[in-house]
């Protein structure tokens, strides 16, 4: 049985620039919902199906055998809560080590990075997550619809990846704040990631 992971800050650690309801009905009723819905999903499982799903890892591996249930609610649980672990309490700032080279050679420029992962978010149509991966030894950046990820193999094509970070565009992510002005929520996203932790993915 999955369960919902704790924040590991205060639901309103994270103000002015996420609030503190917004961050409280995220975590605990839309997260808890992807958590509730996993279990019941995985329930409903033949016996081949359920010895595949030990971990969400190795669900995302072989997703195209499994019913939209589970890639919906699945994707929900890894997404955020990956996503929880990518946002601190006076986070932001610059990138540093092994992942800010990266960025540098990938990109040129943190400001540039910054721009191209902006893009990405903004451009993303409807509900969705943009993403920095690693991929073939590159950093890339991209989005998925949904709660798709990277980890996700699917047919077709789609964002590959080792995810590095991670922003939930959903308009339940900051509707209560910033209506529909999704640019004002990515803008104030940078004040709030936990470079370590994307730091600590990149060197994983």
């Amino acid at each position: 049985m999955y369960t919902l992971p704790k924040l590991g800050y205060a639901y309103d650690a994270l103000e002015p620039h996420i609030d503190k309801m917004t961050m409280e009905i995220h975590h605990s009723k839309h997260h808890q919902g992807y958590v509730t819905n996993l279990n019941k999903a995985i329930e409903t499982l033949d016996a081949n199906l359920v010895s595949h799903s030990k971990s969400l890892v190795n669900i995302f591996e072989k997703m195209s055998k499994f019913p939209e249930a589970i890639r919906n609610n699945a994707g929900g649980h890894y997404n955020h809560s990956l996503f929880w672990t990518l946002m601190k309490p006076n986070g932001g700032g610059n990138p540093k080590g092994k992942l800010a080279d990266a960025i540098m050679s990938s990109f040129g420029s943190f400001e540039e990075f910054k721009k191209q992962f902006a893009d990405a978010s903004m451009k993303r149509f409807g509900s969705g997550w943009s993403w920095l991966v690693e991929h073939d030894g590159k950093l890339v950046i991209g989005s998925t619809p949904n709660q798709d990820n990277p980890l996700m193999r699917l047919r077709g094509k789609g964002l590959k990846g080792k995810p590095i970070l991670a922003l939930d565009v959903w308009e339940h992510a900051y509707y209560l704040k910033n209506q529909n002005r999704r640019a004002d929520y990515v803008a104030s996203f940078w004040n709030v990631i936990n470079w370590d932790k994307a730091e600590e993915l990149f060197n994983s």
